[in-house]
């Protein structure tokens, strides 16, 4: 591995971290979508402050970005809690308007220079050693590695330090009003850092990067755990290690870097969707029918509890019961695995484990 890929993987697990520890707060708001909404909203501060410094590789572009998504965000949030519009319709509207301020901007005062959105938040990952950090004739790397440090280290300080007011008032914001703490303020706080996080990763690793980072390693981690400090820790483990991943394959086969990441955080969010412990798709799925089978083995129990005077077989139980033949098949089938039932020849009956088992299933019913 040579110094330039050392530097471009080191960026790279940066900047998943600084995107991934806000996205986890953003999904858990339900604004999930604000990093996508920001990145077409900042147009207007791009082109303001080009009218005002008339470079295009002026750094205060970024600056003017970073303000567009600031206002982007706190306009967004006064429109939800005025409760006149849902989260979704208030974001759409916002960047829109925004979005639509900035190309009147461009064809009434910059007609015939190339400005857009290229210049300032598509960036390019590959690209990011190439800007170095010179001071007084000194090569410090990269400067893309000092400015995703300064954000990582930003967002961690902020999110220490009001950890537990941050996991009170995501959870449970009116009993945090009641012990005076202030939910708006960090809400407000969390989208502030949310828009510069943003802004100064598009201009880095691109838009497609940023939002998949903002999302598909939390929506993972929120898959396989249900505490906030374990959600964070394993979202940004999970999150470097696929982005790493990404960038690896992405050189082996010569392919998109942001399409390469992109592609691995999906696959990844796929595994986390369909195999999770808990809320996997497979798990639910076999949870349910389990459940399913045992209400109809009670309910099977309960009937011969009801009915233990007489012979019963699987004949009897489906006329009495109206069930379909194949689905008393299956439910005797599954109380005999369980010991719930015996059967002796034809004679269907029910044992003491059964009755035992079906009393408790009542009592919690």
């Amino acid at each position: 591995m040579n110094i330039v890929t050392a530097e471009i993987l080191a960026i790279a697990a940066l900047a998943t971290i600084a995107c991934t520890t806000i996205g986890t707060f953003l999904i858990l708001r339900d604004v999930a979508l604000m990093s996508d909404a920001i990145s077409h909203a900042v147009l207007p501060g791009i082109v303001i402050m080009f009218l005002f410094v008339k470079k295009l590789d002026s750094p205060l572009l970024i600056i003017g970005a970073s303000l567009a998504g600031i206002a982007t965000v706190l306009l967004t949030e006064l429109i939800i809690q005025s409760k006149r519009l849902k989260k979704d319709a208030a974001l759409g509207f916002v960047f829109s308007l925004f979005f639509s301020v900035g190309i009147l901007l461009i064809c009434k005062y910059t007609r015939n220079v190339h400005l857009d959105t290229d210049m300032v938040i598509l960036g390019e990952l590959a690209f990011t050693p190439f800007t170095r950090l010179v001071i007084a004739g000194h090569d410090y790397g990269p400067s893309a590695l000092w400015s995703m440090i300064s954000i990582t280290l930003a967002n961690l300080t902020f999110i220490i330090c009001f950890y537990k007011e941050l996991l009170l008032t995501t959870f449970d914001a009116t009993f945090a009003r009641t012990v005076h703490c202030n939910p708006t303020t960090l809400y407000y706080a969390i989208m502030i850092l949310a828009s510069i996080t943003a802004v100064g990763s598009f201009h880095l690793v691109g838009s497609i990067v940023v939002v998949t980072l903002m999302l598909a390693p939390a929506a993972t981690a929120y898959l396989l755990t249900t505490r906030l400090s374990s959600l964070l820790f394993l979202s940004c483990a999970l999150g470097t290690t696929a982005t790493l991943i990404g960038y690896l394959l992405a050189h082996w086969a010569d392919v998109s870097l942001a399409g390469s990441i992109a592609t691995v955080h999906g696959c990844m969010f796929l595994c986390s969707f369909l195999f999770a412990p808990q809320k996997g798709i497979l798990h639910s799925t076999f949870f349910h029918r389990a459940a399913y089978n045992n209400m109809l083995a009670m309910i099977l129990c309960t009937y011969l509890i009801q009915h233990k005077d007489k012979y019963h077989s699987a004949t009897t139980i489906a006329q009495n019961l109206n069930w379909s033949h194949t689905q008393t098949t299956a439910t005797i089938e599954y109380a005999l695995s369980q010991q719930l039932i015996l059967k002796s020849t034809n004679v269907i009956a029910i044992t003491d484990y059964g009755i035992a088992a079906t009393n408790q299933y009542c009592k919690k019913i």
